[in-house]
């Protein structure tokens, strides 16, 4: 067996409406609306499902309820993150900077790792999102170029 390629993540989350609206409207992911015939909803019920159309579905939402415990920050066993690219270049991330200020979110981080220029934010649930856009003419199959140390990101003024 050999892994082509990483096909899609699943969240819980506490709120989807709240999540949606985070992922939808704040980073423009692109839901897919699927009509539910009676007696054929999903058996977690409420669910929301995300692609950029590289595949029938990249992010799959399952509310799980406001009770929900979070696994946690810092270090731990689980996910520490997703990582979304979101554009070709630094101008795209310039741009994601004033939208997410608009949208009162907050950037947790910002990091040069040589072979991409990453935000950090957090989703409604305290899940961290990186947003990133590759680097430009880096050798990504270089281990030497990925494994360089994270250095803090400048970015061209707007």
């Amino acid at each position: 067996m050999q892994i082509v390629e990483l096909g899609h993540a699943v969240l819980f989350v506490k709120n989807l409406e709240r999540s949606v609206h985070f992922y939808r409207d704040v980073l423009g992911f692109p839901e897919i609306t699927v009509p539910v015939e009676e007696g054929t909803a999903h058996p977690m019920a409420r669910t929301a499902m995300f692609t950029t159309g590289r595949t029938h579905h990249e992010l799959f939402l399952i509310e799980v309820g406001e009770g929900a415990p979070h696994p946690g920050q810092g270090r731990r066993a689980g996910l520490y993150h997703l990582g979304l690219k979101i554009g070709n270049d630094d101008a795209d991330l310039v741009a994601a900077i004033a939208e997410l200020h608009a949208a009162g979110v907050t950037i947790v981080g910002a990091s040069d790792h040589t072979v991409t220029h990453s935000l950090y934010v957090q989703d409604p649930d305290g899940n961290e999102i990186e947003l990133y856009v590759d680097v430009v003419g880096v050798d990504w199959h270089d281990p030497k170029m990925v494994l360089t140390p994270t250095r803090p990101l400048v970015l061209p003024r707007a």
